[in-house]
């Protein structure tokens, strides 16, 4: 591994660490905030009058930008699938922290989401070498990654405004979805932004494109919407259903963005697509148990629940 990709490995693997703990300090803010006034999950804002809640919103942007950095120095086939860890760190700290149980289904669930995903990386093609922020520019104006941009826009433009208001506050993957589409479009983004502030600080100045600038813009619609919509999420169903079914949906829309944008796999052999495809068939399999259990998050964790489920609350 080159000392560039081992830079990338080390931020990705911290980001996902300060991401992992930023759910729970957020969850922890919403519900303090929806205790004395309006829910988010019911378009209330009073959580941005919660310090508890701004913590874990800086814990997240100290997150963020590791991962940001991550992207100038590694390709996001290697940095994206990493933020697993945050499934990990999150899960175990609902338990700890916030009192959320996950049924033992729900547990194979994230272990197939982790395999699935780590599958896919491993078999992932490598990333063309991008030298300059036009070369980016080029890549994202051809026509299948403009027609995969329209796309995405449009889906997410009818959840917000058909699918949110019935359906928003019980099926998680409206939420979700927003948050996963958008959030493919900027790691594209992100990765031009972080090849331009690289290369600036090697003294190949590219803030004087005016692609940078539009890039930029890209990014900061994508995280205020991604941002709004995980606030609701998180503050509607349990933690530890949000945080895999938000990395399976993530890291699967931008290694499928990355594809189109790239064109990585026109290099593989068809061994190498059918792993691929059976790394995503496993993440839908961990989607699935996790969807499966949800309503089995308070009970005990042995066999017996299979036949006798638990509650599922909310609070």
């Amino acid at each position: 591994m080159s000392s560039d990709n081992e830079k990338g490995l080390a931020l990705a693997v911290s980001s996902s660490l300060f991401i992992g703990a930023s759910f729970i300090i957020k969850k922890k803010g919403l519900k303090r905030a929806g205790a004395s006034g309006v829910r988010a999950g019911v378009g209330g804002y009073s959580y941005l009058y919660e310090p508890l809640w701004w913590s874990g919103m800086i814990t997240m942007i100290v997150g963020e930008v590791a991962n940001f950095t991550a992207y100038a120095f590694a390709p996001a086939v290697l940095v994206t699938p990493l933020g697993a860890l945050s499934i990990i760190v999150s899960a175990v700290l609902a338990h700890m922290v916030l009192k959320e149980r996950l049924h033992l289904l729900g547990i194979v669930g994230c272990v197939l989401c982790i395999v699935g995903s780590t599958t896919i990386v491993l078999h992932a093609p490598q990333e063309r070498a991008i030298e300059s922020v036009k070369d980016v520019w080029v890549l994202a104006t051809e026509p299948a990654f403009l027609m995969y941009a329209l796309f995405v826009v449009a889906l997410v433009l009818i959840l917000i405004f058909h699918y949110v208001p019935q359906f928003g506050n019980s099926h998680v993957l409206v939420y979700i979805t927003i948050c996963s589409l958008m959030g493919s479009l900027s790691v594209m983004s992100v990765k031009a932004l972080g090849i331009a502030v690289k290369l600036t600080l090697q003294g190949q100045n590219q803030l004087i494109y005016p692609q940078t600038s539009v890039f930029a813009m890209v990014v900061l619609i994508c995280i205020l919407t991604q941002m709004n919509y995980l606030n609701k999420a998180l503050d509607t169903f349990n933690t530890a259903i949000v945080s895999p079914i938000y990395y399976v949906m993530f890291t699967s829309l931008t290694i499928l963005a990355s594809a189109i944008m790239f064109k990585d796999w026109d290099q593989q052999t068809a061994p190498q697509i059918i792993t691929e495809l059976c790394g995503f068939i496993t993440i839908l399999s961990g989607t699935f148990l996790l969807h499966a259990t949800k309503d089995m998050g308070d009970a005990p964790a042995g066999l017996s629940s299979f036949i006798q489920p638990g509650k599922y609350t909310h609070t």
